[in-house]
């Protein structure tokens, strides 16, 4: 069975999201996600292993996009 896994992009959102919390699990709630600065959550994007975005593509609206998706995320899985 092949695992690849495309690329996800800026717009991506709900992937990042996905990606994030698979990789910080319950490790952050709602309030902690809310909390977490975009300069923060820009680095943790950037290193997701199949993220190919770039930082110079990166805007405030991928970055609230992509924390709100998280917190749904987050709340599907309580």
């Amino acid at each position: 069975m092949n695992h690849f896994e495309p690329p996800i992009q800026w717009s991506d959102h709900e992937d990042v999201a996905i990606a994030l919390y698979e990789k910080f699990g319950n490790e952050f709630g709602e309030p902690k996600i809310y909390r977490v600065r975009f300069t923060e959550l820009l680095d943790w994007v950037l290193s997701l292993p199949n993220f190919e975005g770039t930082r110079e593509q990166a805007n405030e609206g991928h970055l609230e996009q992509i924390q709100a998706k998280w917190v749904y995320e987050w709340r599907d899985n309580q």
